[in-house]
């Protein structure tokens, strides 16, 4: 049991909680503490009649049974492996910033679900990992990877190999689309918008997430390198000195 517990306390901090709440709400619905209609995303519940807990519940609830015990273990394993890794590497001592990507993450999942047209009660847990995963991909999708049966490929094509592997192992294809594109948006705004195209940056993570999660020192200063152009002009300014914009990144160099 130590072991298991050293392990646990390992996980980084924001993950572990992810982790540990994507294991004990399944579990409390599966002991029948509290009922599983409760748990699900309702659209109708949640807009009209208030139940404002439903978004909490449904990204960490699954319905875990016999025909859905190996979709759930595989997007636990999912979320331990990519979230961890995303967190201690490009996030590295940067909570605050990793916390701030998962709320607008987790808020388009919330609000693209909630303004659609399904009927049906709705999940959120695998949208929110897969949309974690994809920005993983991306900042590091020229990495190698592998998959099962020793299948390997470049990482920016993992999230489309695991939607498509999730579909086949029971999933559905919404989800996984759903979170690949507010992965995308993420990704985007934050990374290829401001720093590729030169454009403004719309994203910035709020005043009180610092005070709750404040920046550790040793972690990543910032992310990637501006434009060329962007480079440039700011060595003109210095007299055509050098102008030390820090250094990109590779996740997974770990």
């Amino acid at each position: 049991m130590s072991d298991l517990g050293d392990w646990f306390r390992s996980i980084p901090l924001i993950t572990r909680y992810w982790f540990a709440g994507s294991i004990a709400v399944p579990l409390v619905g599966k002991l029948g503490l509290v009922s599983p209609v409760n748990l699900f995303l309702w659209p109708d519940a949640f807009i009209h009649r208030f139940q404002i807990w439903r978004p909490i519940t449904a990204t960490f609830f699954f319905p875990v049974g016999p025909g859905t015990g190996f979709l759930y273990l595989v997007n636990l394993y999912f979320l331990y492996q990519y979230s961890s890794r995303l967190e201690t590497g490009a996030f590295d001592g940067r909570p605050a910033d990793y916390m701030f990507m998962l709320l607008f993450n987790w808020i388009c999942i919330v609000v693209s679900f909630s303004s659609s047209n399904f009927d049906n009660t709705l999940l959120l847990m695998i949208p929110l990992i897969m949309s974690v995963l994809y920005v993983w991909a991306q900042l590091n999708r020229d990495m190698i990877v592998s998959f099962w049966f020793g299948t390997r490929f470049k990482a920016c094509y993992l999230p489309w190999v695991i939607l498509g592997f999730n579909y086949i192992i029971g999933g559905s294809v919404i989800n996984e689309l759903i979170g690949n594109l507010v992965g995308h948006l993420y990704f985007f705004l934050m990374f290829k918008y401001p720093m590729d195209l030169g454009g403004r940056n719309f994203l910035s993570t709020p005043q009180f997430l610092y005070r709750w999660l404040p920046n550790r020192r040793g972690g990543v200063s910032g992310f990637g390198v501006p434009p060329a152009s962007m480079r440039r002009a700011a060595e003109d300014q210095q007299g055509g000195g050098r102008h030390n914009w820090g250094q990109g990144f590779r996740l997974g160099d770990q």
